[in-house]
């Protein structure tokens, strides 16, 4: 089983979710495209981040330059993927230190062994991380999916004993798969996972995918319920927008009402993301930071 990002992020929309043209159109009563509300609240500008897989494409290209131009659209925060480029933890702090970025947190698979949670925690730290997050499990096997809940209950002690925080961070299949007799990996988290120690990073797009995946009529109603009825805390979203054809979407271009979902669940950092950027992952990134700062519900 591979924990880090494959090809099976974009082919589960694809895979057997059979997403009609009416469920897809439902994605939101209202388009996003205009994130001005009648309310006063607001994004906090300090947490306001960026998940680095979005622009994954131009770290390959240059990573020193790619972050910098992140530092130049303003995001204060991102959130690491992919490793380090070739640097230490400490190299690379101190090369985001000399930008004013932080890498608040990190995509980092379950660890096999307690020496290599002991490195992925010293490098967290080294980082000045306040959040890791296992960022992709999936199987169709009911007791691994047991398994890999009692491992994370581990990772999570060991980090929190070290300061830091430890969640998981969905697709869409963990709402859509049956494990027998009705149940989801979804079901299996959540009742498995201790809310003391782990929390939940939703990816919102997911979310609202696995809604349309299970047939409800209202798929951001359906996100709402998967915070408010999970014991565990949500304390970062994913912020990435969905096509009416349900493919990513850079955010405000969309159908998901972000607005209602805000309004009803602040946390405490929101991560601008989309997999497959619309034009570039600099426009992606340019347009995700300014319709953040912008929105209001």
């Amino acid at each position: 089983m591979c924990y880090g990002y494959g090809p099976s992020r974009r082919s589960l929309l694809a895979a057997g979710l059979g997403l009609g043209a009416a469920a897809v159109a439902a994605a939101s009563p209202a388009a996003a495209a205009t994130p001005r509300g009648s309310g006063g609240h607001h994004v906090p500008p300090g947490q306001i981040s960026i998940q680095l897989w979005t622009v994954r494409d131009d770290l390959a290209q240059n990573y020193d330059t790619t972050l910098a131009y992140l530092a130049e659209i303003g995001y204060p925060k991102v959130e690491l993927a992919l490793g380090y480029f070739g640097r230490t933890a400490r190299q690379l702090r101190d090369f985001l230190d000399g930008l004013g970025i932080r890498a608040s947190s990190s995509h980092d698979g379950l660890t096999a062994d307690d020496a290599a949670l002991e490195t992925k925690i010293e490098n967290a730290l080294t980082l000045g991380q306040s959040f890791m997050v296992v960022p992709y499990l999936n199987s169709t096997s009911l007791d691994e999916w047991k398994g890999w809940a009692e491992r994370m209950n581990v990772e999570a002690a060991a980090a929190r004993s070290a300061g830091l925080r430890y969640g998981y961070h969905n697709h869409a299949h963990e709402f859509t798969t049956d494990l027998g007799g009705g149940k989801t990996p979804w079901d299996v988290l959540t009742a498995e996972l201790d809310p003391r120690l782990v929390h939940l990073e939703i990816d919102i797009y997911w979310a609202v995918t696995g809604g349309i995946g299970r047939g409800v009529a209202d798929p951001v109603r359906f996100t709402l319920g998967v915070i408010r009825r999970a014991p565990q805390r949500v304390l970062q979203f994913h912020v990435k927008d969905r096509h009416l054809d349900g493919d990513m979407a850079d955010l405000g271009t969309g159908t998901i009402d972000f607005r209602r979902i805000f309004d009803a669940h602040p946390v405490k950092e929101y991560i601008v993301e989309n997999d497959t950027p619309d034009v570039t992952p600099r426009r992606t990134a340019e347009v995700g930071y300014r319709y953040l700062r912008r929105m209001r519900f």
